[in-house]
């Protein structure tokens, strides 16, 4: 578990899939993205993610909200275990209720924080629509950079080596 100013970044449980789903199945909200068509779909990609705990040492976060312990979102550092080709990457996903708070900015940055510092990655990457201006502002305010379109997944890829990371102090000789 990890507890920040405005939010705590928990494993994945059982309870979490209501919620998650309630987000998920909006068409409109995860636009940019995949949206579940069913609370299985739902259970089952969540339940992949979820697994990689044990095989990788990290995992995408629920997210609560520190002040009302809701659950309102989830994210973090992964490889996608359906596309698992592209590498650690950081993903999310909010309820639009929270949207535009610093939510996104605050997981991302401790996805960095965890995949480098903990987990000492090289690089990790980042995937956004071209016309998910929100997202693309979290991830260049987070020190992401642009590489390239990739047509096949409709996405911007990009990319935050180690040693470009601000946070890159933790490196030792």
């Amino acid at each position: 578990m990890v507890r920040m100013a405005n939010l705590i970044l928990r494993e994945f449980e059982p309870g979490d899939l209501e919620p998650l789903y309630a987000i998920q199945s909006d068409a409109e909200a995860m636009r940019h993205t995949w949206h579940a068509t069913s609370r299985e779909a739902s259970a089952q990609r969540l339940q992949a993610y979820a697994a990689q705990k044990a095989q990788l040492g990290y995992a995408t976060w629920t997210v609560v909200l520190a002040a009302d312990k809701r659950v309102i979102g989830w994210g973090g550092l992964n490889i996608d275990p359906f596309d698992p080709g592209w590498g650690p990457e950081v993903a999310y996903f909010f309820h639009p209720a929270h949207w535009g708070k610093g939510y996104a900015t605050e997981l991302v940055r401790a996805a960095l924080e965890d995949g480098f510092g903990a987990h000492n990655l090289e690089e990790i990457k980042a995937f956004a629509h071209p016309k998910n201006s929100a997202s693309i502002r979290v991830l260049t305010k987070c020190e992401f950079l642009f590489t390239e379109y990739e047509p096949r997944l409709d996405r911007n890829i990009y990319r935050i080596k180690r040693q470009e990371w601000p946070g890159n102090s933790l490196e030792t000789d």
